[in-house]
């Protein structure tokens, strides 16, 4: 996908997926189920949003996403007062947190734009392409 916002939610998913291997095996069921959990959320409702082809849709699910990314901060800092990661593994995982927050949030800036009736920001007013145009290969590193 091509929006910077769901390829900034994408970094944090896999750095997450990372992190958690290093957790104790009793909090599997627990916290690093939850933190896998919410850090997957931005990328699936981003994506779900930018499919409903209607901005208010899309923004609505941007929200969700932000949620979910100020979760998986709120995991993050479990994750310290706990012992599992380092200061330095926190600020590294929440700068990529508050990075991933300041694209959604200028996302959500942009879909604004669009919050009048008939104008639209993902349901162009003509055809275009064909459906061989529109699905593409995944990014290289999947």
């Amino acid at each position: 996908m091509e929006l910077k916002a769901w390829q900034k939610c994408r970094v944090l998913r896999k750095a997450i997926a990372t992190l958690v291997k290093g957790f104790p095996m009793e909090e599997k069921f627990r916290l690093t189920d939850q933190i896998i959990r919410s850090s997957r959320g931005p990328c699936s409702n981003i994506s779900e949003g930018y499919g409903r082809f209607h901005e208010k849709d899309n923004a609505r699910f941007c929200r969700m996403a932000r949620g979910s990314l100020f979760e998986t901060q709120d995991h993050l800092s479990v994750a310290f007062d706990e012992q599992y990661i380092s200061k330095k593994n926190l600020n590294e995982h929440w700068t990529m947190a508050e990075e991933a927050i300041r694209v959604v949030n200028g996302y959500l800036r942009y879909l604004k734009k669009f919050d009048s009736p008939g104008n639209t920001a993902s349901d162009p007013q003509e055809p275009y392409g064909t459906e061989e145009d529109i699905y593409t290969d995944p990014p290289n590193d999947f």
